[in-house]
């Protein structure tokens, strides 16, 4: 499955943290993520990042181009709703996008946890249907 990371600033650690937690899981499937989210992935969990550029760079542009071609199957966007962001349209095009074309998403830690557990146990194969 191709999974998509993404971390706001203030959930970067966060983020981090989630994929040392997870990185068995994680490492049989291909990684896609924003810049410098991927870069501090790779430092500390020792994975493999398809990075693209920074977020704010056009990062998250670049993510939704490959959801709107059926290019990745779960985003995972830790998301800091407290701060508003100069590429905010950039950050609602992701999540709209991924409510259009049926990719399972999570903005918070906790369905995040439920996402890759439910990869884990097989729960998304359908996504190879839309494929």
């Amino acid at each position: 499955m191709n999974i998509g990371l993404i971390a706001h600033d203030a959930k970067k650690k966060l983020m981090q943290n989630y994929c040392i937690a997870y990185r068995g899981i994680l490492s049989k499937n291909e990684l896609y993520a924003t810049g410098t989210t991927g870069r501090l992935i790779e430092e500390v969990a020792n994975l493999n990042v398809h990075k693209y550029l920074a977020g704010h760079l056009g990062g998250e542009q670049q993510l939704a181009a490959q959801i709107e071609h059926n290019e990745i199957d779960l985003v995972i966007f830790l998301r800091d709703p407290l701060s508003a962001k100069s590429h905010e349209p950039d950050v609602d095009k992701v999540v709209r996008l991924c409510d259009t074309y049926n990719i399972p998403l999570a903005t918070n830690l906790a369905t995040a946890e439920l996402l890759i557990k439910a990869l884990d146990r097989g729960d998304l194969e359908w996504r190879e249907m839309y494929r």
